[in-house]
């Protein structure tokens, strides 16, 4: 018998219906909360990567206080994807006119030493360059959204005075926004701690040169700039103690690895590094580099209640030409090399290599342990970055220093900015993956 639109089947069919309609139901019950995390995962990615146009990085529609650019963002997100995999730390630095975007007079933070241009540093091109990424673009660094992003969260700098002098540009590239209040513990330069009020976010730098336990055994020794011991099975509590509340930390070191060391394991002097004492094995500096390292981030590993993401900043070379450091080299270059005209080698090279190694093998004992590491990896782009050090300019003329022509550390302004601009591209990655993980796991 035929049945009418709007009569009810019987027996089979009617089981049959009913079990269909259920179906169908739980299908509309499931992809409904699916589409809901869809969108808000689409809404963490737009508001955290925002698209900036190199030319006019701090426009009001990048400040990630408005939707402009939700609908332009959707557009183009399987282009973000595609650019997701360039290895944004290989590329070329190339002509940027817009830079510096704050100055040696504008930027209380600038220390003495990297103030290039109120010393008289006469050329001012090595500060009108910009990172470019083989394949893809690396946005100019956006300081109302690093902070947006970074907002009620902290980033401590662990290493000796090149990592403050990365913290010291980011406060520089922070200011067109905000400038920090001193919230320091402490009197001691070298452990600083800054509040950003409206962001309730704070910035600190742990003074840690050897990221180990150390300390001066003799204040001249053989080449009159200090005979280091290291425990190079012991953690330093300066800052071990001190980074459970962060959640990003920025740990580097290289520079103070060629001074003169006397490496102590299990309580007992073990080897050294030029330190010229009788009955002990010159082990080089690297040994005792791959040992701090290596007892750095297994400390970190092994810290309960830390839960936040170590970036390792990779070693920055210097550029002492004609000489070493004490020894009349000096680094007068006034444009950066192309990648084809230098290469990675020597010293720079080794202890590159040493880093890249140690921090693969921690980041594999982290993922076991849930701790997250991740590489800012600075060393490529700084090899080319000659042109970028105080030299004879990080000082009055007239001034006694150590290091008389400094080929260490960064101009500020300078190419040691552009680690912001790797930073902040970084943690808009890191967005990215907590967003992902929250679509997969609910």
């Amino acid at each position: 018998m035929k049945l009418h639109s709007n009569e009810v089947p019987s027996g089979k069919n009617y089981t049959l219906y009913k079990t269909l309609a259920i179906v169908f139901s739980l299908v509309i019950l499931t992809v409904i909360p699916l589409l809901y995390n869809l969108i808000n995962y689409y809404s963490v990615f737009i508001l955290n990567n925002s698209p900036k146009s190199p030319s006019s990085p701090y426009s009001s529609s990048s400040s990630g206080n408005g939707n402009n650019g939700v609908f332009e963002k959707l557009s183009n997100y399987g282009k973000e994807e595609e650019e997701a995999e360039c290895d944004m730390f290989v590329g070329e630095w190339i002509p940027n006119p817009n830079a510096p975007y704050y100055s040696s007079s504008s930027c209380w933070a600038i220390h003495e030493h990297q103030n290039c241009m109120k010393y008289g540093r006469p050329d001012g091109g090595f500060m009108q360059w910009r990172w470019k990424p083989d394949g893809c673009e690396l946005p100019i660094f956006n300081p109302s959204q690093f902070l947006e992003i970074m907002r009620d969260k902290s980033l401590a700098f662990v290493g000796d005075s090149v990592g403050r002098n990365q913290m010291q540009s980011l406060i520089c590239l922070l200011s067109r926004v905000e400038y920090p209040v001193d919230e320091s513990y402490t009197a001691d330069e070298n452990f600083k701690r800054w509040k950003y009020k409206t962001y309730n976010f704070t910035m600190a730098s742990f003074w840690t040169p050897h990221l180990i336990k150390a300390n001066m055994g003799d204040a001249n020794g053989p080449t009159k700039t200090g005979l280091f011991n290291l425990y190079l099975d012991e953690h330093d509590q300066e800052w071990t103690t001190q980074i459970d509340e962060f959640d990003y930390i920025i740990i580097s070191a290289g520079h103070w690895f060629f001074r003169p060391m006397v490496f102590y394991e299990n309580h007992r002097i073990v080897g050294c590094h030029y330190c010229l004492l009788p009955n002990v094995t010159d082990l080089g500096m690297y040994y005792g580099y791959r040992k701090a390292f290596r007892t750095a981030f297994k400390t970190i590993n092994s810290l309960k209640n830390f839960k936040g993401i170590t970036i390792l900043r990779t070693f920055a070379p210097s550029h002492f030409e004609n000489g070493l450091w004490n020894e009349g080299g000096n680094c007068l270059r006034t444009q950066p090399f192309r990648s084809n005209e230098t290469q990675l080698e020597g010293h720079n090279l080794e202890l590159y290599m040493i880093q890249m190694e140690e921090y693969r093998i921690a980041e594999k004992e982290g993922r076991r342990k849930g701790k997250k590491f991740r590489l800012l990896d600075t060393t490529q782009a700084m090899l080319l970055r000659p042109d970028g050090h105080p030299s004879r300019y990080g000082h009055l003329a007239s001034e006694n220093v150590t290091l008389y022509n400094d080929c260490v550390h960064w101009c500020l302004p300078g190419p040691i900015d552009a680690w912001s601009d790797f930073l902040l591209q970084m943690l808009k990655m890191e967005g990215i993956r907590s967003a992902r993980d929250r679509l997969q796991f609910g």
